[in-house]
């Protein structure tokens, strides 16, 4: 590679930026190259030490304008995200790309297979080179990866049919003419940004629901909580009620206590009385006979002087 050289001697020259072509030849292609970015710079957001783009010229001979690539995408640890570049310098950013991917198709096979292969593996030495082809119309299987061993490409075997990089911690698989990236480590796939938009309005809706949930849970509770307060206040008023019949009651039997205290006080001052007279009448009664015998006697001693 290239030796490292000045951003002074850059800028007198003028290195073109784009080749006006489209991005990729199929919405497959293009679907696979701006979301395989989109997903790395997302999964890569909070790292500031990681540069994530594509389909950008890539200068890797200082002062020539004619050698240079573009790859679909590529990630580049150790470089700054900002400030964002027009095309990649490697001169000047110090390093290759770690990981490159190519989403190829039958204009770009040859070039692909061939010429980006041996300067990717012998000039820029990336660490990790990836294609992908969507279509499955010529690569054998459809994704293939290549591992920088002793200055050459070993490829990467597949386990489960995804293809672990090293570099990047994760595994790249096939879905369909998709490709996927899996974190072994959360065992979760990488979301493309529709689909991290499909399940934040997911989740969005999820919470809506749930909230109304609760919000008709709250509402029930709420209406429990009234119907047990008119209940605890039908309670109070019966309670109070029955407490002010039971002091009634209780005045009642205190007062029916009183009389019949009263009635038996004048029963037992009736019965004193009749025991009085009952006593007074058997002294009169006594004091009757008595009389009776003296005047018998009286009359039985004048019978017998006469």
């Amino acid at each position: 590679m290239a030796s490292i050289r000045t951003a002074s001697v850059s800028r007198k020259i003028d290195y073109p930026v784009s080749d006006g072509q489209p991005v990729g030849e199929t919405p497959y292609h293009r679907d696979n190259i701006l979301q395989t970015v989109e997903t790395l710079q997302h999964w890569y957001a909070d790292n500031s030490r990681v540069y994530v783009s594509g389909n950008m010229f890539l200068y890797y001979v200082p002062g020539d304008r004619l050698r240079h690539l573009s790859p679909d995408v590529f990630v580049a640890f150790g470089i700054p995200k900002t400030p964002e570049r027009m095309c990649y310098l490697v001169w000047e950013e110090g390093k290759a790309p770690d990981v490159v991917f190519e989403i190829t198709s039958p204009s770009t096979r040859a070039e692909d297979l061939d010429d980006k292969f041996a300067i990717y593996q012998d000039t820029l030495k990336v660490k990790e080179y990836f294609l992908f082809d969507p279509n499955a119309e010529y690569l054998r299987p459809p994704l293939k990866g290549f591992r920088l061993q002793k200055g050459k490409y070993v490829p990467i075997k597949p386990v489960k049919g995804r293809l672990f990089s090293k570099v990047l911690g994760l595994q790249v698989a096939r879905d369909g003419w998709r490709m996927r990236l899996y974190d072994p480590k959360s065992k979760q796939w990488l979301l493309w940004q529709r689909e991290r938009a499909e399940a934040a309005i997911a989740w969005a809706e999820a919470e809506r629901a749930q909230a109304e949930e609760q919000r008709a849970q709250a509402e029930e509770q709420r209406a429990q909580a009234e119907e047990q307060r008119a209940q605890a206040k039908e309670q109070r008023a019966r309670a109070k009620s029955e407490w002010e019949r039971a002091e009634s009651e209780l005045a009642r039997a205190e007062a029916e206590r009183t009389r019949a205290e009263a009635e038996r006080t004048r029963a037992e001052a009736e019965q004193a009385r009749a025991e009085k007279a009952e006593a007074a009448l058997r002294d009169a009664n006594a004091e009757m006979q008595r009389l009776q015998k003296e005047l018998s006697a009286a009359r039985q001693r004048k019978s017998n002087h006469q």
